[in-house]
């Protein structure tokens, strides 16, 4: 049984990497400060104490792996350019000790308006952001790490939504995770396309990379095709649906308060990070995934109104059929 340190697994993307990792027959290890709180949400991962700040405390749990994913973020979006580079220093020292593969799930954040609207997996990284900036020097980071005997594997993807995850734009912008939807308030410029991908998906993707990592480059980057909304209604829609079907009522499409939110940023370090990131709302964007369809023949593929209902469901945004 191959085996995997999942950092990050009490998180979204981290949290389903790992529970279908397990499902496929691997042995998961996942970090975490709080083991016993970790146990009573999954007890099927061997769950070690520590920090991913901790260099040493990395590198043990990493003993014996093959596989890292690190999925591991500063919550809420706080003191990114002090944490984030420590914790990739940490999983890259923990990888060249054990030869393994580091997964790390990328963000467009590292990418600028030259870039756009079509992303491809080598388009130039010049972002306009104090984050994308960092997740430049990560992956530059990593660049590095795969010459030094560790392997590298990131998959980029949009906007995430789905089960078990609340820290996104659909769960803190589109609607309130455990409140009825009344209004989709909808955070982008009408007209302008946006990319979306749902959790499972995502995982799944990974999980067949992964699966092939011993085939693919040192340094392997790959795009997601996820859910693209053409014109910013099809997701917004795609949720009036759900709740249509849920509740016999059909909320109304609103516009999210951005007026709002540059009122409270200077006293909520969170909105201040969104605010910057606003330019994704505003301008198009589309990954291509060609390189991912050559490597797996397919993307994993949701069905985007099974995703959306799914999603609210757990959300607890509609009642669950009794």
């Amino acid at each position: 049984m191959s085996k995997v340190l999942v950092l990050g697994a009490t998180g979204g993307i981290g949290g389903e990497v790992a529970r279908q990792m397990r499902a496929a027959g691997w042995d998961v290890c996942a970090l975490t400060r709080d083991v016993d709180k970790a146990r009573r949400e999954n007890s099927s991962f061997s769950w070690i104490k520590g920090d991913a700040l901790n260099r040493q405390e990395v590198i043990a749990a990493a003993r014996g792996c093959a596989v890292i994913v690190h999925a591991v973020n500063p919550p809420g979006y706080r003191n990114w350019a002090e944490l984030v580079m420590p914790m990739i220093d940490n999983t890259v020292a923990a990888a060249i000790a054990e030869g393994a593969t580091i997964v790390l799930p990328g963000t467009v954040y590292n990418f600028g308006p030259d870039a756009f609207p079509v992303l491809h997996e080598d388009s130039p990284q010049h972002p306009q952001t104090r984050k994308g900036a960092i997740r430049v020097q990560l992956e530059q980071r990593l660049e590095q790490a795969s010459r030094q005997g560790a392997r590298v594997l990131i998959v980029r993807a949009g906007d995430f939504f789905g089960a078990r995850v609340a820290n996104n734009w659909f769960a803190q912008g589109l609607v309130k995770p455990g409140k009825p939807v009344h209004v989709v308030s909808y955070p982008g410029a009408p007209g302008v396309a946006h990319q979306w991908a749902y959790l499972p998906d995502v995982a799944r993707t990974m999980l067949a990379l992964i699966e092939r990592r011993e085939t693919l480059a040192a340094f392997a980057r790959f795009h997601m095709a996820g859910h693209e909304d053409m014109d910013g209604t099809q997701m917004t829609q795609a949720i009036q649906r759900a709740v249509l079907r849920r509740t016999g009522h059909q909320p109304r499409a609103g516009r999210f308060p951005w007026w709002l939110m540059q009122v409270i940023a200077p006293f909520v370090v969170t909105v201040r990070e969104m605010l910057e990131m606003r330019y994704l709302w505003q301008t198009p964007l589309r990954m291509d995934n060609q390189r991912l369809l050559d490597t797996l023949g397919r993307e994993p593929h949701t069905p985007l109104d099974q995703a959306v209902e799914a999603t609210l469901a757990d959300l607890g945004c509609v009642p669950t059929p009794a």
